[in-house]
């Protein structure tokens, strides 16, 4: 029998767990012929067949199954390895890091260089982006960390709660102001964009206490909500720390109606298969930059 190497067993179980060979070259950023190489490599040096290849997929074989078991012994090994023995600083590898557009204004810099300094040669490789479609990438193994509006309810993943964001209503500051706060809201109101928690939360809110002629704009970028804000275009319930400069520098102020949405909750998630030693410290290291993030500001 020829010698098998790790690579080729994670790649078998990416394409296990993932269902078939493009999403495993997606997950592990290789070709899909580089894929079908490796898996025809391993199935040679066991002179057996992994997989029975149909029209309708791929599906393991007998002797697949057994392979499954045997190879996560092997990944599980690895990591111990990785844990207990590698110098942090003599890590290599990549890590993929998703984070919603609040973090993204606030922390992700702290983050990334704490990442840095605890594991010097990681490729750290990061995109930011609504949470509905980080949850989706973290669950197709696209994002390794994703740190979003969470927490996400699935029994794979591992959710790290992190300090969550105050919100506080704003208007333009040379709009015209309003003898009653709860008037600036027949105003349009800026929201986050479709399909996200938060927007569902505030229209819900806005349509029982305003009521259904209330005129929402979604938007998918936080600093064009402050932009527009500014230019008297609406109002919008946004993360405070993210207005306080902007109130300071007298280009929007803060108003109060009565109500406001309670905080935006952020988890840094990850998926508890296979174990990995730096997504773990990652999340920590997350909720670590957090944390110091909201005392500095606090202080």
């Amino acid at each position: 029998m020829a010698r098998i190497n790790f690579e080729q067993l994670k790649t078998f179980l990416n394409v296990v767990r993932l269902g078939g060979v493009r999403r495993a070259a997606n997950a592990l950023n290789l070709t899909q012929p580089a894929v079908t190489a490796r898996i025809k490599n391993l199935e040679d040096s066991l002179s057996c067949e992994l997989f029975d290849r149909t029209s309708g997929g791929m599906k393991l074989t007998k002797r697949g199954e057994l392979l499954v078991a045997h190879a996560e012994k092997f990944e599980q090994l690895s990591e111990l390895v990785e844990k207990d023995v590698v110098e942090p600083g003599g890590i290599e590898g990549r890590l993929r890091l998703g984070v919603s557009e609040t973090i993204a204004q606030c922390w992700l810099p702290e983050l990334v260089t704490a990442l840095h300094d605890r594991f010097p040669k990681l490729e750290i490789e990061f995109n930011v982006d609504i949470s509905v479609n980080l949850r989706a990438g973290l669950m197709d193994r696209e994002i390794d960390l994703a740190v979003l509006l969470g927490p996400v309810s699935d029994f794979s993943v591992n959710n790290i709660d992190l300090p969550g964001f105050p919100l506080a209503w704003y208007a333009a500051a040379n709009g015209g102001a309003e003898l009653d706060p709860a008037a600036y809201l027949q105003r349009p109101v800026l929201t986050y964009a479709r399909h996200t928690r938060p927007h569902r939360e505030l229209k819900e809110m806005l349509f029982e206490r305003v009521g259904p002629d209330v005129s929402l704009f979604p938007s998918s970028s936080l600093s064009a909500c402050f932009r527009l804000v500014e230019a008297d275009l609406g109002v919008a319930v946004l993360p405070r720390v993210l207005g306080e400069d902007l109130v300071a520098a007298g280009r929007i102020v803060e108003f109060d109606p009565g109500w406001v949405p309670g905080p935006l909750s952020f988890t840094a998630s990850y998926l508890g298969e296979p174990k990995s030693h730096v997504t773990e410290t990652a999340a920590q290291l997350a909720r670590e930059v957090a944390v110091r993030f909201f005392a500095d500001k606090n202080s």
